[in-house]
């Protein structure tokens, strides 16, 4: 897995723009876009074994 990561700042404006295109597509859609987007950024990082351990670590302390 890459060691670059994105900065707090950074990590707080991916935040803002998940919660607005989140409303923006509303609730009954919410889960639908999610898919698509893991999907999508599973597809950008070309690493199976990579984003099943993102799957994992996103799993923990639901």
């Amino acid at each position: 897995m890459s060691t670059q990561g994105l900065t707090i700042g950074g990590l707080e404006t991916v935040y803002d723009q998940l919660a607005t295109a989140i409303d923006a597509v509303g609730q009954d859609k919410s889960e639908l876009f999610l898919v698509k987007l893991a999907l999508l950024a599973a597809q950008q990082l070309g690493d199976e074994q990579v984003f099943a351990d993102l799957i994992r670590r996103a799993q923990q302390d639901l």
